[in-house]
Order: C-alpha cells, then structure tokens, then sequence
C-alpha cells in the first residue's frame, strides 16, 4: 500500500500554483502548540496531555484544539471554554516561536517552486492574526501570493470557501492548484475546492487517514513535489 502511493506512475495534472497547509505541512509546530495548550490547562488545574496527543487535537483551529484539550466534563461549558481559549491564545502568542521551525526541506522546495515561477499560497485554520505573524517570522525569504489563517465569521478548513476566495483573489482556477497539507481536514478541504490533493507523511497525520480522505498522492519528503507538476 505504502510503496504503491508513492510511486504510482499516474500521471498528476499540470498545476501553476500551490496552495500550503501550514501547521504539520510547512512548519513543526506541535511542541509550542502543546506546551502552550498544557500551561492553560495547568493554570485552569486540568490533566496535561503528551505531546503525541496533540497531533489528533490540533488542524481543525484553536477553538477545537481547546475542546479536544480540556476534560470532557467540561466541554459544554461555554464559560470555561471561553476563558481556555483566550488564556492558550494569550500564551501562546508569547511562546509560539519557542521551538517552532521549517521542516527539513521545506527551504530547498521553496527556493525550487520559486524558481520555476509557481504561484505559492497558504490557507490554515490557525487564527489569522497568527498566520501572518508566523509566517512573516519563519519563512521571510519567499514570496507566499496570500497567507490566509482562520477569520470568524467565514467558515475554517474543510469548507473550501478560503480556498475558492484565494482563486478569486489571484484570478486562477481550482483546478490549476495542487494542494499540500498533512491531516484529512486538509484532502478534504482540497477535494470540496476541485483542487488536486496531496498528502504530506512527514507531518502529524497518517498515510491511511490522508488516502481515506482523499489524497491523489502521497510523498515522504518536501522535495518530491516538484515531480508532481
């Protein structure tokens, strides 16, 4: 099955343009995600998780990290997810850079991607404000066309309408995008837009959770992508 997916020789269409998940995609997140997350749940004196745990909790925007995060009992309580949830963003935005960094890889595919000229954007669920925090931080040297993070009331990732706005925005098609993301939220998002998908296996997800949902391919390393446009 592995071996398979990766080295299908299916031809995949041409694609001008590439559209990123960022968390588990470009950047390894996980570490300042979960120390943020277990220092609200300490504060509110509520279990800590592993970091593992954090990978199943996270993708789907910090409002359900929280719920995932705290104690089941307390989960229909709006008052205490709301003060969680504004106590991890507080926390979080002094310690999101503490261990956060491109993944191996991602540089060089960049560098390549920008050299032959494709378009590059980034669509996550993280709060916008964030979004564009991080990536101005972490990835300065590439030109990303838009960086689009969570913005209430427009419906998170997997209701492609981010995705299809960003078509809008830079005048392109569904279909001329390949996109890159780690988790199912992700192929799904990309198979609702008519956008080509491909999974990453070196994020926080699994090869059999991204072709359930939906991956055209799979690749093991960043570099990869370039054989498939």
């Amino acid at each position: 099955m592995i071996e398979a997916s990766l080295t299908s020789k299916t031809a995949s269409p041409k694609h001008s343009a590439v559209m990123f998940d960022a968390d588990g995609t470009l950047l390894d997140t996980i570490q300042d995600l979960a120390d943020s997350m277990n220092e609200t749940l300490g504060h509110f004196g509520f279990p800590t998780h592993e970091t593992e745990r954090y990978k199943y909790f996270v993708g789907d925007g910090m409002e359900n990290l929280v719920k995932r995060a705290v104690p089941a009992s307390v989960r229909s309580d709006p008052g205490t997810v709301a003060g969680c949830l504004q106590m991890m963003r507080d926390i979080y935005d002094l310690n999101w850079n503490n261990k956060t960094r491109p993944y191996p890889g991602i540089p060089d595919m960049l560098d390549a991607l920008s050299e032959r000229g494709i378009t590059l954007v980034i669509l996550s669920n993280k709060p916008d404000q964030f979004m564009q925090k991080i990536i101005g931080e972490m990835l300065p040297a590439w030109r990303f066309a838009v960086v689009m993070g969570e913005r209430p009331p427009i419906p998170r990732k997997p209701d492609p309408s981010s995705a299809l706005e960003i078509c809008s925005r830079l005048s392109l098609q569904p279909e001329d995008f390949l996109y890159l993301g780690d988790t199912a939220t992700d192929m799904l998002t990309a198979n609702a837009a008519g956008m080509y998908a491909v999974g990453a296996l070196w994020g926080f997800r699994t090869e059999e959770e991204l072709l359930a949902a939906g991956a055209r391919r799979v690749i093991r390393r960043p570099i990869e992508l370039l054989d498939l446009l």
